[in-house]
């Protein structure tokens, strides 16, 4: 036997074929964000491709959809004298702008806390929130602050026994995204798990872009913010003497 070939064969037998493999697909890789714009809905959808018989043990789907990460400030009030101040704040290092986590079973069933913290799955695991300890007294308020107030306005999503799983072979589910994006790159990852052990990884992209009009508004005035206040001044002025005219119009 050749040289070449003997290390061939040695370098298989050392890194063995996986078991089980995670084939994905979505309904839409491209989110247009326009002035009619109402949110959009994803269809995420899959096979578990397997090149060995069926393992033992539970077999679970968790789905993530992350929008960019971006730093946060939390403040907490109190009211003095009749006014509200700020009393603390905590600047959080980044969180994703959009966040959803949809699973077969519960998170903690189908994924374990040692494989949480490694992928950083859960919403609280997702968001990095370094050095906020010496900001605050209790800094883990100040991030579940955080999570209480995007989960209210549509932005952080825990969808357990949301992804079906059918003959433990393909798995569908798909996820809301409201109107209140940010625009950006969305990463999609999809875990299969087995007894809360990660498996397989699968990830893609999703990106949501500002068109037409929105896109023409947005970058004037991040590029031009001059020529934006200007034109904005000009509107404002051209309305006000408009409305001042129709209302003279119907006076008369």
């Amino acid at each position: 036997m050749r040289p070449r070939a003997l290390l061939l064969i040695c370098l298989l037998a050392a890194f063995p074929a996986r078991g089980e493999e995670v084939v994905a697909g979505l309904s839409q890789t491209r989110v247009a964000i326009n002035t009619n714009f109402a949110g959009s809905e994803i269809l995420i959808f899959g096979a578990v491709k397997r090149d060995a018989p069926l393992p033992e043990g539970a077999l679970n789907v968790v789905v993530t959809v992350a929008g960019p990460w971006k730093p946060a400030t939390v403040r907490r009030k109190e009211r003095r004298f009749g006014i509200w101040v700020n009393v603390e704040q905590v600047r959080i290092d980044a969180a994703p702008s959009f966040y959803a986590v949809a699973t077969t079973a519960p998170l903690d069933a189908a994924l374990s806390d040692t494989e949480d913290l490694r992928h950083k799955v859960s919403i609280p695991r997702a968001i990095r929130a370094v050095g906020t300890a010496d900001e605050a007294q209790n800094p883990e308020q100040f991030v579940e602050a955080l999570i209480r107030i995007r989960r209210d306005e549509g932005l952080y999503q825990s969808l357990p026994g949301e992804v079906s799983l059918s003959e433990a072979t393909l798995f569908r589910t798909s996820i809301a995204l409201p109107a209140n994006l940010t625009e950006g790159d969305y990463t999609t990852r999809i875990f299969l798990t087995r007894d809360g052990a990660v498996v397989d990884a699968y990830e893609t992209a999703i990106g949501v872009r500002k068109v037409g009009l929105e896109r023409w508004t947005y970058t004037l005035a991040h590029e031009r913010p001059l020529v934006y206040g200007i034109l904005s001044l000009a509107i404002a002025i051209a309305a006000g003497w408009g409305a001042s005219a129709a209302f003279r119009l119907l006076r008369n």
